[in-house]
């Protein structure tokens, strides 16, 4: 999902169309107060990832406002932003680009460049969320349930597992079915591929 943010009516349209002739879904805002509303009411990352256009210069809210509230708000950690400029102010780009910024595009720019960055904003949101989901899993493990878990990675057997955490091997075998129903997998390997 791209999230086009710019007080531009003709901007918007352009931008939400030309994300269209590349098959990227698109939702555009008016201005910062919009998206935040917006977002605020349904933070969950769509499953192929996101990326948010933002103008630099806009009618109350600026875009650089906006993205120190989201920045500040934790809303922000998997939507990369590109800014947008209709200036090109080369202090000013370096400085967002250190905040976190994904790019920075001065207007006119080239479609297709633009509309690659977006493609690669999202696969990076993507694979920023995939790695959060994966965490809060692992977060949802006992410590003992972690314990099993490193030596089923290490390829160790119930039998060795039970021996070498000083329990029984239906306690491990207990502790493998809860580990593989918290992480969604159905066998080691797939533990194994899912934590490479």
């Amino acid at each position: 999902m791209l999230h086009i943010i710019d007080d531009e009516e003709i901007i918007r349209e352009s931008l939400a169309w030309l994300a269209k002739s590349r098959a990227i879904n698109a939702t555009t805002y008016e201005n910062a107060e919009a998206f935040f509303e917006a977002i605020k009411h349904n933070p969950a990352i769509a499953p192929q990832g996101e990326c948010i256009l933002l103008d630099v210069r806009m009618a109350n809210t600026s875009g650089i406002t906006l993205f120190n509230q989201l920045s500040n708000s934790a809303l922000i950690t998997c939507r990369p932003v590109i800014f947008l400029s209709g200036h090109g102010d080369v202090p000013m780009a370096v400085n967002l680009l250190k905040k976190g910024a994904f790019d920075f595009f001065v207007k006119p720019f080239n479609d297709n460049q633009l509309m690659d960055r977006v493609l690669e904003a999202m696969e990076t949101s993507r694979q920023a969320t995939e790695r959060v989901a994966i965490q809060q899993k692992l977060e949802s493990l006992s410590h003992r349930e972690k314990e099993v878990l490193d030596l089923i990675l290490e390829g160790k057997l119930n039998k060795i597992i039970a021996d070498d955490l000083g329990i029984s091997m239906r306690t491990v075998e207990v502790h493998r079915s809860h580990i593989f129903e918290k992480m969604h997998v159905k066998t080691a390997v797939e533990l194994a591929r899912l934590l490479k």
